[in-house]
């Protein structure tokens, strides 16, 4: 009998003693290793140790054209709801000479999150997109990639900045608020499913 952290287990040996068959032998140490697996479980990473390891491995960069399929295909799943951009529109966002785009991808290349803003011809910028796919939500990469796009317009002379959000999107709301946006005006009836969006304002500087 041994005893290991204040357990007492059964000493294995690997041989069996004479006058045993190895039958029971091989039983009694399968029984034995089932009860410390059972002792001591192998550790499983839980999901917020996952979403840690994703946030400081992951990547921002430059999004472009060549992302467009990558893009579009995330942006459907964010936006499940009805108000995600169909193709074409993901496409002229991304190619326009006015854009502003970055996109947060994973040590295994997939894209997880991105931003669309694009500068207006009054000189504001205007963050049209931030999506962030489902299973990677809570882990700080809307203010990652919110403060890349600012920083991106800030370097290209823009010094508002303005976006749209549901009124009853109370998570948006809440980053945005502490990024230092104002709420300016509701607009009802602003998406397409009838609902009312908050438009914000930032000055940079």
């Amino acid at each position: 009998m041994l005893e290991l952290n204040g357990y007492r287990i059964i000493a294995l040996t690997l041989d069996p003693e004479p006058g045993k068959s190895t039958d029971s032998t091989k039983q009694g140490r399968n029984a034995a290793l089932s009860l410390l697996n059972v002792m001591w479980p192998r550790r499983r990473k839980d999901k917020s140790e996952l979403l840690m390891a994703a946030a400081t491995q992951s990547v921002v960069m430059a999004m472009g054209i060549g992302d467009l399929n990558d893009c579009w295909r995330l942006d459907q799943r964010c936006f499940s709801d009805g108000e995600a951009y169909d193709r074409e529109t993901i496409r002229y966002l991304l190619s326009h000479t006015q854009s502003v785009c970055y996109k947060a991808v994973s040590p295994s290349h997939e894209m997880i999150a991105f931003v669309v803003g694009m500068i207006e011809p009054d000189g504001t910028g205007h963050v049209v997109a931030l999506g962030v796919a489902p299973s990677y939500r809570r882990a700080g990469f809307g203010r990652r990639l919110m403060h890349f796009v600012e920083r991106g317009f800030f370097d290209r002379g823009v010094t508002n900045v303005r976006l749209e959000v549901r009124t009853t999107n109370d998570v948006a709301q809440k980053l945005y608020l502490k990024l230092g946006y104002k709420i300016v005006r509701r607009m009802p009836r602003y998406y397409t499913s009838g609902d009312d969006g908050y438009l914000m304002v930032k000055t940079l500087s």
